[in-house]
């Protein structure tokens, strides 16, 4: 099928504002139209073809253009295409996933919300934490603490939880008197000279100890974490740091919320990561992405049997006064429980753990080059970061948009890798293979070259 690029393009720019659209750069340049994929690739409307190492925007977990997804879509779409999951109706899909997703989830995470994405996964989890709190007879525990840089949607609660400055611009406004944010766990950037890990884990902990002393522990409702950090830079939390933060929580009675929306589903090799990678069951789960491969708008938050207990023991006539009007979307539902077969079938989750380690491996060779800072991140999730000056770590200004120059080299190579910033991050499919971190590596390193060689040719770098 052929497509009008130009045609396409127009129509774009006149009518379509796109997600973190960059006002004076879309005027200029507009958007990259894609019109097909095919497993871990991409294909725009001039039929050029691109390696999809960001994985959609961490979600193409089983690859695109799988026959049996749209199968299970369209069969779902012609037997029932809607129903309302309001008060006392449901449908097959959903309770089937809703104890599938039980099933997956450590501990006594067993019960499910669903929702729409995973913004407002983080918006019910929220709300689900205002109510559990009134319900238990404490409705001044209402504060939320998070951290510097951390990602969780881009709603209104959800981007207020969130930590990022450069997601906080100042035309919008932000919940701010009961949301706060503590220091960013990156052991890279954030660490005092000479301190070692462990002691910079004691600081982190200290500091959370500090600020629900200055808030009160009465006062302090829930801590939201993702277990890596995903669009704050890809930070892998030192050794300890997610457990002894999570034993904090349960020392002062407050929810432990991890946002799962990027590591759920096998992107670390487990379908949920808390437990799996860092030893601990969090009271609460949100997730998304992975759940359908983004096949389908779906998301969810998991919450556990506790939690339930206290909603449950209601007054005649208490009602969780929340939701939407596509909870629990049949067709979504059918993806997903499709998309989880499709995963455990293809034992995607063991591909992750032979493949991912190469992956991280294979980029560590990257930090040969001189602007390459750090390689960091684990098994299918993964960031490179630059710097102008290895030794101090110093940054390129912001304005030059180092990660943006060489992921556009990139995409001239035929590989797609997400730029922020200083950073290239990539999500592949789980799907991905040896041969394709190769093609991935490779291709970045000629792509950095080339970044290189504009840098000197401008007078930028020695």
């Amino acid at each position: 099928m052929s497509h009008d690029t130009q045609t396409i393009n127009r129509l774009d720019k006149d009518h379509h504002l796109h997600p973190w659209q960059i006002f004076d750069v879309f005027r200029d340049e507009g958007a990259l139209p894609i019109a097909r994929g095919e497993g871990c690739y991409i294909i725009d409307s001039d039929g050029n073809k691109y390696f999809d190492a960001v994985g959609g925007l961490w979600c193409n977990n089983i690859g695109l253009g799988r026959k049996e997804m749209a199968e299970a879509i369209a069969e779902q779409a012609l037997q029932m295409s809607y129903a309302s999951p309001f008060v006392d109706l449901t449908n097959i899909p959903a309770a089937k996933l809703a104890a599938k997703l039980a099933e997956l989830a450590p501990g006594d995470l067993n019960r499910v919300f669903f929702t729409c994405g995973g913004s407002t996964a983080v918006d019910t989890a929220l709300r689900m934490i205002h109510y559990y709190q009134n319900c238990r007879g404490k409705p001044d525990k209402k504060h939320i603490i998070s951290r510097i840089n951390s990602y969780h949607g881009s709603t209104y609660a959800a981007m207020s939880i969130g930590g990022k400055p450069g997601d906080h611009p100042p035309e919008f406004d932000y919940i701010s008197d009961t949301i706060h944010h503590l220091g960013y766990p990156n052991y890279y950037r954030c660490a005092a000279p000479g301190m070692s890990e462990a002691e910079f884990v004691d600081s982190l902990v200290q500091e959370f100890e500090d600020k629900i002393t200055e808030l009160g522990s009465d006062k302090v409702a829930a801590y939201f974490a993702e277990p890596i950090m995903g669009a704050g830079g890809v930070i892998v939390p030192p050794e300890g740091y997610n457990k002894r933060m999570y034993e904090v929580c349960q020392r002062h009675d407050i929810l432990y919320v991890a946002d799962e929306v990027v590591t759920a589903f096998g992107r670390l090799g487990h379908w949920f990561a808390s437990e799996a990678e860092f030893g601990f069951v969090p009271d609460m789960i949100t997730c998304a992405k992975g759940l359908s491969s983004g096949y389908q708008p779906l998301g969810a938050l998991l919450f556990s049997d506790t939690i339930w207990a206290v909603l449950d023991a209601a007054d005649s006539g208490r009602c969780f006064a929340h939701g939407f009007t596509y909870s629990g979307h049949p067709v979504a539902c059918a993806a997903a429980l499709k998309n989880i077969e499709i995963m455990e079938r293809e034992r995607l989750l063991d591909n992750v753990k032979e493949v991912g380690p190469y992956l991280e491996q294979q980029l560590k060779t990257l930090e040969d080059l001189p602007i390459v800072g750090q390689v960091r991140g684990r098994k299918l999730m993964v960031c490179v970061e630059y710097v102008k000056d290895k030794a101090t770590k110093a940054l390129f200004d912001e304005e030059l948009d180092i990660g943006k120059r060489v992921s556009n080299h990139a995409d001239a190579l035929g590989l797609i890798t997400r730029a922020i910033v200083h950073l290239n991050v990539m999500s592949p499919p789980l799907t991905m293979s040896r041969e394709d971190v190769d093609f991935v590596v490779s291709t970045l390193r000629q792509a950095i070259e080339l970044t290189i060689a504009d840098l000197k040719a401008e007078g930028l770098l020695d």
